[in-house]
């Protein structure tokens, strides 16, 4: 069995910010071309909105967001401020309201016990931070996992790596006991959910899983540096929450699959997509002393030989169990069915058959939730006042613009799910591309993600925002880009709210910036995500938010506004053939022989239909015919929609796209061809080879779509 996937790691995401993947080559080539216009040259609507963005008031609905309580079921007074806001930038503005299943914490406790029978508590609370006043607050969230079970067991325990299905086998290889046992896995890598799916799968009883500064680069406590409040490094008591569905196999409400949750909805069994085993995480503070327990026991870190195995902390990372130690773990939860509410504002365009869709989720998992999500919630309320500016100027979109709060994206991308679903059929019939921010900002790296009809309209956009660039604003953020980068734009996988409208065939693009080497580390999903940190460490000034927020907002006046769409078909032709090459060497380097003669055929008919799709489009444009321009409009608006295959991939039917989706054992990052990848990765040739067709097939349709 070949244990590595053709996987490629999404620059943004959302909530994917543990995302740590092994780079493997790929025939993709990173976009190389210098910006040689200096300073930006605007049109005048684009200096209208760019003008606009001021990280005064980006800074002012930062700091409300960043103190409210946002967790999912919790959060409709921030969902009517949004509401107020938006309607008085001149959209049409309502609530959706869901009724969705979600669980919420009891009681919790961990701790260790020595075979002297000595017991130590182990402490998952985060801590009151003098500097930062959200920390202190009586409403704070509870260290937890979203939907984890109820549980209380002990046992001995085990580490188990990054818990992905690789690690556990390798574990099993070595003759490592793991039913029965409860499992430390570190973040990183992968989902959450995926790593207690493993752990399940694999006979555990429980899970913990635990931040390791090891992940943190040159910036930590051991190197030096002083943790947060006082310095740019993790805090060694923070804890990263988040929600344990098992996301790759289908986001949304897990109990209605495929419809929305109204209220009354009928409801099936979540069990198959939700833990049957309880789970925490943990601090690196709070785990030191259990891997330490572990050292000397079971197989060391060099034998299990594993990327990644061992972390920065003061343990051998041996597998353990260690004989008479135990782990004693206590999580109760509540399950409901709450109301949760997506705020939804248009703009109406001259266009009626022509939507985007630009949206951010609201919801956090602490009061605070500067990086995620609030830094892209700031950043739409800021879009919409210029939106105002613009029409304040005369201007009126030639396509509709809606704007959307997600809700209870936390748990699994539910709130956008279950709106997506409840308006399909107009989505599909009119929606030109979905716009996702979500960590506008937990960092000053630029990085962007899309489909490949968007990625010359998004690099080309970049080139005219001025980059913040340390307070020298010398430079566009596509210089910047370039270097912190390398010009590589993202294959979207999972792990925020486009991943509804990806898998419904509608083009999609996801933007924001993160930290790298050296930079201030992000408390991903901590009670340490707040205001403070942000406005100390993250952004100070808020100038990046600006830039991104600017960036967004010149993309969506382009895609509702220019006569002809930028999407460029021909790319995808290109990034097709580069997917192909990638997986030719996955099938050279695995046991099987599989032919994909029929998927490079298939290919090379779409980019035929893409050249004559932008020569009806250069002939449309030289002729000025209005009716023709529309018929090109309609197909670059539709071709997506060729790629999603009835029935979806093996055994998770939510996700249907053909050519790219997030990895089973990802749950984030992106597989490209993934019927076919996967397939061959876990030992499926039958699947592989079936998987050839639709790939092919799907190809197929979407260049008749494009057909002159």
């Amino acid at each position: 069995m070949l244990l590595s996937a053709l996987v490629l790691a999404t620059g943004v995401s959302a909530c994917s910010r543990d995302l740590l993947v092994e780079k493997r080559h790929t025939h993709r080539q990173p976009i190389t071309k210098r910006n040689t216009e200096w300073p930006p040259v605007l049109s005048e609507p684009e200096t209208i909105l760019v003008n606009a963005f001021d990280n005064v008031t980006i800074d002012e609905w930062a700091y409300y967001y960043g103190h409210q309580n946002k967790l999912a079921g919790y959060g409709r007074e921030a969902a009517e401020w949004t509401a107020a806001r938006w309607t008085e930038n001149g959209f049409d503005t309502h609530i959706a309201e869901y009724h969705v299943y979600l669980s919420y914490p009891v009681e919790a406790s961990i701790s260790v016990t020595y075979p002297d029978g000595r017991t130590a508590p182990i402490n998952i609370v985060e801590p009151v931070i003098a500097e930062d006043d959200v920390t202190s607050r009586e409403d704070t969230i509870p260290t937890f996992h979203g939907y984890s079970a109820s549980g209380n067991v002990t046992a001995e325990f085990i580490y188990a790596g990054r818990g992905s299905i690789a690690d556990f086998e390798r574990l099993v290889e070595l003759g490592v006991e793991i039913e029965g046992k409860i499992a430390l896995m570190r973040y990183g890598g992968l989902f959450r959910g995926l790593k207690v799916k493993n752990a399940q799968d694999h006979g555990a009883i429980g899970a913990v899983i635990f931040t390791d500064p090891g992940d943190d680069g040159e910036v930590t406590v051991a190197n030096g540096y002083e943790a947060y409040p006082n310095g740019p490094a993790r805090h060694p008591e923070a804890v990263q929450k988040g929600s344990t569905l098992f996301l790759s196999t289908r986001p949304g409400d897990p109990t209605t699959p495929g419809y929305p949750s109204h209220e009354g909805a009928p409801r099936a069994d979540p069990s198959g997509v939700v833990p049957q085993i309880p789970s925490l995480p943990l601090s690196y503070a709070a785990v030191e002393p259990l891997l330490q327990a572990l050292n000397g026991h079971g197989p060391t870190a060099d034998e299990v030989n594993r990327t990644i195995w061992a972390g920065a902390l003061e343990a051998d990372y041996s597998v353990g169990p260690a004989p008479g130690v135990t782990l004693s773990l206590n999580n109760q939860m509540e399950e409901r069915i709450e109301p949760v509410q997506n705020v939804i504002a248009f703009l109406n365009g001259t266009n009626s058959d022509e939507t985007i869709v630009i949206g951010n989720h609201r919801d956090t998992w602490m009061i605070g939730g500067n990086g995620d999500p609030n830094s892209g919630s700031a950043v739409l309320i800021e879009l919409s006042k210029a939106f105002k500016r613009l029409t304040d100027s005369g201007w009126t979109p030639t396509r509709n613009i809606v704007l959307a709060s997600w809700d209870a994206e936390e748990y699994g991308l539910v709130g956008s799910v279950e709106w997506v679903e409840d308006h399909v059929n107009w989505l599909t019939e009119t929606t030109v591309a979905y716009l996702n921010i979500d960590v506008a900002v937990s960092g000053p790296r630029v990085s962007l993600s899309a489909s490949p009809e968007l990625h010359t309209i998004g690099t080309d956009l970049f080139k005219k925002v001025v980059a913040p660039n340390g307070g020298a604003f010398n430079e566009s953020i596509y210089d910047s880009w370039q270097r912190d980068a390398g010009g590589n734009v993202g294959v979207l996988g999972s792990g925020s709210d486009y991943t509804g409208f990806v898998h419904s065939g509608i083009s999609s693009l996801d933007i924001g910036s993160d930290g790298g080497d050296g930079d201030p580390i992000w408390m991903y999903h901590s009670n340490m995500d707040t205001y403070h940190w942000m406005s100390t460490f993250g952004d100070p000034g808020f100038y990046q938010h600006r830039a991104v927020g600017q960036f967004l907002t010149l993309l969506g006046y382009h895609l509702a506004s220019d006569e002809v769409l930028p999407i460029d078909v021909q790319n995808y032709a290109v990034e097709l053939r580069a997917y192909r090459d990638d997986l030719a060497d996955f099938i050279a380097a695995s046991d099987y022989e599989l032919d994909i003669a029929a998927l490079s055929e298939a290919i090379e008919v779409f980019g035929t239909r893409a050249d004559e799709a932008k020569a009806l489009e250069t002939l449309a444009v030289t002729l000025d015919d209005k009716e023709l321009i529309r018929v090109v409009n309609h197909k670059y608006r539709d071709f997506q929609r060729g790629f999603i295959s009835q029935g979806g991939l093996p055994d998770r039917e939510f996700f249907r796209h053909a050519i790219f989706a997030p990895g089973l054992d990802t749950g984030y990052a992106a597989v490209t061809f993934p019927g076919i990848t996967e397939g061959i990765q876990y030992d499926r040739l039958e699947d592989a080879e079936d998987w050839v067709t639709k790939a092919a097939d799907a190809i197929l349709r979407a260049a008749d779509i494009l057909k002159t």
